[in-house]
């Protein structure tokens, strides 16, 4: 179910990016989204419910080092690892959640050396359209889709 989530979050952030393609090779796309590896305290409050070993995909937004995921991938962690196309570890940080939207931000410490995703419009993706779902992985972990609902985030 997990893996479900983030895939059908990294479809629509493909989906965004959709008319930057021109400037930005699929290559490019691709080494933009990362894995993630989040620890949390046995004790945290959502430890319970969504375990105390998270691992799922995000997707670099800026040369700082943010990333954007999906937020209960990192809410509570006290140990994140973040792992680019060439797969060492980078240690990260927490930077926030968004209860509105269900994202996650976090920030790495030092640069992945990967250039940032260019996110486009997701109001002009419409069902039927037709989008690629990837996660960490490259191209073997591409498959094509299409949109068959547009609902807001429902939250918990």
């Amino acid at each position: 179910m997990r893996r479900t989530c983030l895939l059908v979050f990294l479809s629509v952030l493909i989906a965004l990016a959709a008319p930057a393609y021109a400037d930005q090779s699929a290559e490019e796309i691709l080494k933009a989204i990362v894995k993630i590896r989040a620890t949390i305290p046995s004790d945290a409050h959502t430890a319970r419910t969504l375990g105390t070993e998270r691992e799922g995909n995000g997707v670099v937004i800026d040369s700082k080092g943010h990333i954007l995921t999906i937020g209960y991938l990192i809410v509570e962690a006290e140990d994140i690892q973040v792992f680019a196309a060439e797969g060492k570890p980078v240690k990260a940080t927490f930077v926030g959640y968004d209860h509105k939207t269900g994202f996650g931000l976090l920030r790495t410490e030092e640069p992945l050396g990967v250039m940032p995703i260019k996110l486009g419009q997701s109001s002009e993706v419409k069902e039927g359209d037709p989008v690629i779902v990837a996660d960490h992985g490259g191209g073997d972990s591409l498959q094509a889709v299409r949109v068959i609902s547009r609902k807001e985030f429902a939250g918990y």
